[in-house]
């Protein structure tokens, strides 16, 4: 039975509850050529003939797991990891039938998530190149790297399973999936020395409320969830239905933790974002209930909004929706944001220099989660401020090897007095700390930091890591 068939059977199977005698059936992440989280009780289910008993034997240990299906045929059970390893099999046996999956890895698994910067694929967008890409499909042909894209969808109703299939990475298969996802796994395989599987589940310009299920919007009043199929009228943009179709049927394949890269679609409305997130993460932690895994993801890269606006409209200054991502770090636990400010695209919504993205994430997950020492992940970030006469001293946590101007020059700094109104001001580096001044301001106030759409970011950690967009008032 192909692929096709089988899916379809597979949903026929779920829907109707079937007592007919059939075989077993799996979801599509669960097949040949899958990855499994190493180290960890891994769940396998699936579907079979009502009050069936089921036995799962894994080749790694030859163990016997045993359960027995419910009136519907759900079938549900965990069995032990080990070491990272394979490839190995699976077999699953019931009254009339026996199937092996074979080619299985033992590794490290990660969801990749977001919207289009996420999406966008090693091949590139339509006019819109990834950089080096060509060269990096060439020799990305690795075994050991496993990949799963689940292909766009949004419903009303939860889903049992998605689409896709597990495919090595080759560079047919790599050209095809996510740039910054594969940058993050390639970096992790070729430094853990284990094999590395990587879902991706993401959909250009989505909201974020569109990958938040129902129970994790009940506390934002303002957000209409749709009541009936034809409330989709965006598919990528209806809060709960990217989440119904996309992320719920994943729920509960272990992974080791989740890279996220979106905001972008929510920068006009970056009031709640930070909320949203954090209710987000929260509901995806709950749901999958496996602890508070590591969450990684990416603040928005400088672009110019106002290729966006419609005319006559205010340019929404996307610097808050960075500000609003910054402040989730601090709020969401074992979590890590990537700063973008050096590789933005003035013109393009879609930076060509997704290398970037991909291997500061790894660089959080190396960090973190792997706990390697000597490497450096988190951006420094603005502490305090203490003002002198007419100058402005600005501190900056995360700054052991203090702070730099990779380009020898300050150019983004503002400043304004009780007045607010910002003026282009002089700033320098000294030691740990950055000193701002403007001949226009006497008596300061505020100070601004790259707080616009479009910028190249010109302060660095000295490891060489970008300090974000910031601003020291609240106006």
């Amino acid at each position: 039975m192909d692929k096709i068939l089988k899916a379809i059977f597979f949903c026929l199977l779920f829907l109707a509850g079937s007592t007919v005698k059939a075989d077993i059936i799996f979801p599509a992440f669960i097949s040949d050529g899958m990855v499994l989280q190493q180290q960890t009780n891994a769940p396998l289910w699936g579907k079979t003939s009502a009050g069936n008993r089921v036995t799962v034997v894994t080749s790694w240990n030859n163990k016997e797991y045993v359960t027995e299906s419910d009136n519907r045929g759900y079938w549900k059970l965990r069995v032990e990891t080990p070491g990272a390893g394979g490839p190995y099999s699976i077999t699953f046996k019931e009254e009339n039938n026996s199937i092996t999956l074979q080619d299985i890895l033992i590794g490290e698994v990660w969801l990749c998530s977001g919207q289009s910067n996420m999406e966008m694929p090693m091949k590139g967008f339509k006019n819109q190149p990834v950089e080096n890409a060509n060269m990096d499909i060439l020799k990305s042909a690795n075994p050991r790297i496993r990949l799963f894209t689940v292909k766009r969808n949004s419903t009303l109703a939860i889903q049992e399973d998605v689409t896709g299939e597990w495919a090595p990475a080759t560079p047919a298969s790599v050209k095809e999936f996510s740039a910054t996802g594969y940058y993050f796994g390639r970096l992790l395989q070729e430094i853990l020395d284990v094999p590395v599987g990587l879902v991706c589940a993401s959909w250009g310009g989505s909201w974020i409320e569109g990958w938040m299920g129902t129970d994790m919007l009940q506390s934002f009043p303002e957000v209409r969830l749709p009541e009936k199929e034809s409330d989709i009228r965006e598919k990528n943009r209806t809060p709960t239905t990217l989440y119904n179709a996309m992320i719920s049927p994943l729920v509960g394949f272990s992974i080791r933790g989740v890279i996220w890269y979106q905001g972008e679609s929510n920068y006009d409305r970056y009031h709640n974002y930070t909320d949203l997130f954090k209710t987000m993460v929260d509901g995806w932690r709950s749901k999958w209930d496996q602890g508070p895994f590591p969450f990684y993801y990416c603040q928005i890269a400088p672009y110019d909004y106002a290729l966006v606006t419609p005319e006559g409209e205010e340019v929404i200054n996307s610097a808050y929706l960075r500000e609003a991502q910054l402040n989730a770090e601090r709020a969401i636990e074992n979590s890590g944001m990537v700063v973008l400010l050096d590789a933005g695209s003035e013109k393009g919504i879609h930076p060509a220099k997704k290398q970037v993205p991909g291997e500061r994430l790894a660089l959080q997950a190396l960090a973190k989660t792997y706990k390697i020492e000597g490497i450096t992940a988190d951006s420094p970030v603005y502490k305090e401020m203490e003002i002198r006469g007419d100058t402005v001293i600005l501190s900056f946590d995360r700054t052991d090897m203090w702070i730099t101007a990779l380009n020898g020059e300050l150019n983004h700094f503002t400043i304004a007095g009780s007045d607010r109104q910002f003026h282009k001001a002089e700033a320098w580096i000294s030691r740990s700390k950055v000193y701002v001044k403007a001949d226009m301001v006497k008596e300061p106030v505020a100070v601004r930091y790259a707080f616009e759409n479009y910028v190249e970011g010109d302060l660095f950690g000295t490891e060489g890591l970008p300090v974000s967009s910031f601003r020291t008032d609240n106006w």
